[in-house]
Formats: C-alpha cells, sequence, structure tokens
C-alpha cells in the first residue's frame, strides 16, 4: 500500500476542508485511475502530485482564498423563532405540573410498597420469634417432665433395693437369732 503525504498550506484551511471530502482525496491516492480523473483544480483548491518520493506518493494542496460570496453561503442563520403564546406557555407549565405530580405519586407509591413489605418481614420475623420460643418452651417442659420422671423411676428403684436390703437383713437376723438359739 502506498502511503501519501498532503502539503496545505494553512490559509483557509478549515474553510476548505468543509468543502472537499477526504474520503475522496484518499481514495485518490490509493486508486490512480480514479486520481487522473480528480487532480487538477476543486472547488477553491488545486491539487498537484508530487513524484518526489520512493516510498510512496505525494500530493500538494493548494487552498485559493476564501471569497466574500463563499463567506455568506457558509454563514448558518438561525431558524426563525416561533411566536410563544400564553396558551402554549400554560400548556406546557400544565405538563410539567402532570409530570411531577406522576413522579411524586410513583415515588410514593414505591415508598408505600417499601414499608409493607418491611412491614411483611417484620411480622414475619415476629411470628418466626413466636414459633421458636413456643417450640423452646415445649421441648423445654417436655425435658423437665422427663427429668422429673426419671428421678422418681431412680428414687423409686433405689427405694426398692433399700427395702430389698432391709428383708435381706431381716431375714439374716431371724437366722443368726435362731442359729444362737440352737447353739445355746
Amino acid at each position: 500500500m502506498a502511503t501519501s503525504a498532503i502539503i496545505i498550506q494553512p490559509l483557509a484551511y478549515k474553510e476548505k476542508m468543509k468543502e472537499i471530502s477526504v474520503l475522496s482525496l484518499l481514495c485518490s491516492c490509493l486508486y490512480p485511475e480514479a486520481r487522473k480523473n480528480l487532480m487538477g483544480e476543486f472547488q477553491g483548491m488545486e491539487v498537484k502530485p508530487i513524484n518526489k518520493r520512493a516510498s510512496g506518493q505525494a500530493f500538494e494542496v493548494i487552498l485559493k482564498p476564501p471569497s466574500p460570496m463563499s463567506d455568506a453561503a457558509h454563514c448558518v442563520t438561525s431558524p426563525p423563532k416561533r411566536e410563544v403564546s400564553l396558551e402554549d406557555i400554560q400548556k406546557k407549565l400544565e405538563a410539567a405540573e402532570d409530570r411531577r405530580r406522576s413522579q411524586e405519586a410513583q415515588v410514593l407509591r414505591a415508598l408505600s410498597e417499601k414499608r409493607e413489605h418491611e412491614r411483611d418481614v417484620l411480622l414475619k420475623a415476629m411470628e418466626e420469634n413466636s414459633n421458636f420460643s413456643k417450640m423452646a418452651e415445649e421441648k423445654l417442659t417436655m425435658k423437665m417432665e422427663q427429668i422429673k420422671e426419671n428421678r422418681q423411676a431412680y428414687l423409686a428403684s433405689i427405694m426398692e433395693r433399700l427395702q430389698e436390703k432391709e428383708r435381706h437383713a431381716q431375714v439374716v437376723r431371724r437366722n443368726k437369732e435362731l442359729r444362737e438359739e440352737l447353739t445355746a
């Protein structure tokens, strides 16, 4: 691909760049058959090829000074201002007020939905806490009853063993007394 250098006189550069398409200039660099047609004089511009470079092509672009007619053509006038009536202003103000009210209503809806959600979450948390408290209380009551039953069963078994030992001790005493009577 051939490189190209463009030498442009700085006078009136901005105005002339608006007039010529940079793309067409670059295309003329890349496609020599089209360049033959483009070389020469454009509106207010002259393009001359320079064959001094061995690495590619160079062009000299000579811009002509802007004419007073071209300045008038480039002057952009602002569009004429439209008459604004009191009705138009009132309609715009009413529309703005409606938009403000609508936005306010939307914000209030969002806030109420947020509060409702917070209330639902709080109620659910309180319900779960209450359920947890009831379950914990029932568990504790059942555990206490189980401990009480186990203690009563343990005491009953100890009393049974004591009574058993007492009976055995009476039997042993009786047997001892009988032996003493037989030996005496």
